[in-house]
């Protein structure tokens, strides 16, 4: 499973910003997918291992 922010439209955006607002918490919305991870050679990861090093990032490949 992988996570991001959740895209949301103006209407679903105010009523987290009205939730916040009543907790006097900051909330985050994520939308989760079930994914399977790329079959990769040991060449292949380490150019991605190289990659989230310079990046300062962590990178999944799907």
């Amino acid at each position: 499973m992988i996570c991001s922010y959740a895209a949301m439209d103006k209407e679903k955006l105010e009523g987290l910003k009205a939730l916040e607002k009543e907790l006097g918490s900051i909330l985050l919305a994520f939308s989760c997918k079930e994914v399977t991870p790329a079959k990769l050679s040991s060449e292949q990861l380490e150019k991605i291992k190289n990659l989230e090093k310079e990046l300062g990032m962590v990178i999944v490949a799907i």
